[in-house]
């Protein structure tokens, strides 16, 4: 069987050292063991699950949302059903924030576009960054609120 260290784990996934023990304190990848010396030993599965772990935050899933997944996947018996819920609830999270995007690349356009001639004081870019009534978005945000209605 082979086994690996983490810092093997690391460099075959890439997700940093300190990421793979905050994941095992938290469950999602099992305890390994650990050789007399004391260095964790992880297996092939543990691999596997730290691949599908780092795939899945790729995709923008949190990590109790992940370890809802992790368990279906070891649950081959169950339905389907609440894996793609799961993923909607993700795909509905991304489509609200590509829509924050878009209204903050809109302004962005605007403010960049504007043809200022005089001085920096009075260009459109620090007239909208002075004026927070102008936040375009920022009630979507989290930890936001915003004075436009």
């Amino acid at each position: 069987m082979k086994e690996y260290s983490i810092g093997q784990m690391s460099r075959r996934t890439g997700v940093k050292v300190t990421t793979i023990r905050y994941y095992e304190s938290r469950g999602l990848i099992p305890s390994p063991a650990r050789t007399t010396g004391g260095q964790r030993r992880y297996d092939e599965a543990a691999l596997e699950r730290l691949a599908f772990l780092r795939h899945a935050r790729e995709l923008g899933f949190g990590l109790d949302d992940i370890s809802d997944l992790m368990a279906l996947a070891e649950a081959p018996s169950e339905a389907c059903a609440p894996a793609h819920e799961i993923a909607r609830k993700q795909l509905a999270a991304v489509d609200r924030r590509l829509s924050i995007l878009a209204q903050l690349r809109e302004e962005l356009v605007r403010m960049a576009d504007a043809d200022d001639p005089g001085h920096a004081g009075k260009c459109r870019v620090i007239e909208v960054l002075g004026d927070h009534r102008l936040c375009i978005g920022a009630h979507d945000l989290p930890g936001e609120t915003s004075q436009m209605s």
